[in-house]
């Protein structure tokens, strides 16, 4: 009879702590919701389509002085083979330039929706259950509770910084279609690099995170710190982000004082 009692208790205190557990995974889910739907749902672009297009009409009035300035290379060239072959390419470059930049808001987002597809695949294969936390022992329940106060930060953090990120791609459009154009200009060619390289990088973004939370799905299989896990897979995406936000500000940083610290010699050498 204490036995049974006893085992009673157990099965009792047990349940008890599942539904507190429940409780705390409902009032999470939002959140999660919330980071899986700007995770796999691709960024819309209508909202900037009027920038868009007065941009590439700004864009649109250079062409016509590159054509003339191309044309005149290739008049100046003369009996030069070398001249010609240069000034036929850049005519090229100029025509795949402007074909690119007429098409940069649907190419922009045909990238956004295939890393959307791919995002929201891996997320399918990692589960919803990766997300929730679970109780392996009542012992631990404690620690549970201290742990899923760290989770609920972490994915604010996430979150946050999940709508930055939609911000900056959204809005990329505009960028993408000036970085094209700077890209073909031989001058500006290091800083249309920088800008399509930064955007690529914000739209896959989710893409990778996506691959973490499936790395950390599959750790979490018979794991009896499944919640550890989890935590550490969004502070890994907090982590990263931050590197990558790092890198694009260093690296822009440095492209920027390269002409400037010319500007500054030549400056000082005439002074």
């Amino acid at each position: 009879m204490a036995l049974s009692l006893k085992g009673f208790a157990t099965y009792f205190i047990d349940k008890f702590f599942d539904f507190i557990l429940s409780l705390i995974n409902a009032a999470l889910s939002p959140f999660l919701d919330l980071i899986k739907k700007f995770m796999s749902e691709p960024v819309k672009l209508s909202v900037f389509v009027e920038s868009w297009a007065i941009i590439v009409y700004i864009l649109s009035m250079f062409y016509g002085l590159l054509l003339v300035f191309i044309g005149l290379r290739f008049i100046m060239a003369g009996e030069s083979a070398e001249k010609r072959e240069r000034a036929k390419s850049s005519l090229k470059n100029i025509i795949i330039m402007m074909i690119l930049i007429q098409a940069s808001y649907h190419l922009y987002d045909l990238i956004i929706e295939v890393s959307a597809a791919l995002t929201k695949t891996m997320l399918n294969l990692t589960g919803s259950s990766f997300f929730k936390i679970t109780l392996t022992s009542s012992s631990n329940f404690g620690f549970e509770i201290v742990l899923s106060v760290i989770y609920l930060i972490v994915l604010l953090i996430t979150l946050l910084l999940l709508v930055l990120r939609y911000i900056f791609v959204s809005s990329g459009v505009l960028f993408f279609v000036i970085g094209i154009f700077m890209y073909f200009i031989g001058p500006l060619n290091q800083y249309g690099r920088l800008i399509i390289n930064t955007l690529l990088t914000l739209v896959f973004l989710p893409f990778f995170y996506s691959i973490i939370f499936l790395a950390g799905s599959k750790l979490a299989i018979g794991s009896s710190y499944k919640t550890l896990i989890m935590i550490g897979a969004f502070a890994l995406v907090i982590t990263l982000t931050c590197l990558i936000l790092l890198f694009v500000i260093v690296k822009a940083a440095l492209k920027v004082a390269g002409p400037v610290g010319q500007v500054a010699k030549v400056v000082g050498y005439v002074s």
